[in-house]
């Protein structure tokens, strides 16, 4: 399917430029907990993305070594591509992480001022996180002062519109986060007080990309290439980030970037081939969490996998005893009608 022609349709840049990176295609992978861990980040990039972003990093646990934390700022061969997320409420422990983070090569820190989750925002004041920080951001500034001023790399910054509707802040926060030095930032088109529910409202991503200089990335709901280019329409954002419209379908990023005008079409992979895509990241998995606890984090990918596959035999991968039978299961799942792409 070629890209509308609609004078609507935004002319694709070269890229968004970071520090001594270029960001090519502006067609990025979101951080989502549980989801993008090392061996999923890999498979997303062998497809093709701009960027790939860890899992939330606590960052006094990262500081501290909490073998959690450090699983998810493992960054592997490939980290030219990948940002590190950190999350917290205190200057010390957001810097300290981000040092640790460049040290081991990450060429992109990214701070969560998104997080909806009230595990995440609960603490009262300056004890908050996540999106939470949107509520004061003279200290949600202190932060990012202090994180931009530890590192050389980037830093970037993800957050929402506003904790909620008597709060949209965003453009106010942008405007203080691109004095302090981020060089980036990306908005979920929706409050903190909306966590996912409703539509993502991507045109009030625009009141951002006209109040700072810094690139803006538009999120939210952007799960094909006609929702990233109505997402990319309305925003007038720089380039777009792709969540949980990923999840089973690590070629989409590819697949959007290439129908928005950037980049040769991904090929996607069918029959005897995404069975083959599918039990390699199983096996990645496997190796990177060890097998017992590869095997339980891989049921979440499995089930996105074969969506549409028969009903028993999706059961009989998701339920197997032992990751042999799993991946004897696959096969035949596979040929049953497991999902292409949308």
């Amino acid at each position: 399917m070629q890209p509308s022609k609609s004078p609507l349709q935004p002319k694709p840049s070269k890229g968004v430029r970071l520090g001594d990176m270029t960001l090519d295609p502006p067609v990025l992978l979101a951080p989502m907990a549980g989801i993008t861990d090392l061996p999923f980040r890999n498979l997303v990039s062998s497809f093709g993305a701009g960027l790939v972003v860890s899992e939330m990093i606590a960052s006094q646990e990262m500081v501290q070594s909490k073998p959690s934390a450090r699983d998810k700022a493992e960054l592997g061969l490939g980290a030219a591509a990948t940002a590190v997320q950190i999350a917290g409420c205190e200057a010390h422990w957001m810097a300290e992480a981000a040092r640790m983070a460049e040290a081991d090569g990450a060429r992109i820190i990214d701070i969560n001022m998104g997080c909806p989750a009230k595990k995440v925002t609960r603490a009262a004041g300056s004890g908050a996180a996540g999106s939470a920080l949107m509520r004061t951001p003279d200290h949600a500034c202190r932060l990012i002062e202090a994180v931009a001023e530890a590192v050389r790399v980037p830093v970037t910054l993800k957050m929402r519109l506003g904790w909620d509707d008597a709060l949209r802040n965003a453009p106010q926060i942008a405007r203080m986060a691109e004095a302090a030095g981020i060089a980036m930032v990306t908005i979920h088109g929706r409050t903190r007080c909306q966590f996912y529910k409703g539509r993502a409202d991507w045109s009030a991503i625009r009141e951002v990309r006209d109040a700072v200089r810094i690139p803006v990335i538009a999120n939210g709901d952007i799960v094909d290439p006609a929702s990233a280019r109505q997402a990319m329409s309305a925003s007038g954002g720089a380039g777009v980030m792709v969540g949980r419209g990923a999840q089973g379908r690590p070629w989409i990023l590819a697949q959007i970037a290439h129908e928005l005008g950037w980049g040769s079409a991904p090929r996607i992979p069918q029959g005897n081939a995404l069975t083959d895509m599918i039990s390699e990241h199983y096996e990645a998995m496997l190796a990177f969490y060890g097998k017992e606890l590869g095997a339980r984090v891989a049921r979440k990918h499995l089930g996105w996998y074969l969506e549409g596959a028969d009903p028993g035999l999706r059961r009989l991968v998701l339920t197997a005893d032992g990751p042999d039978k799993v991946l004897g299961l696959i096969p035949a799942a596979v040929a049953s009608g497991a999902r292409l792409a949308a």
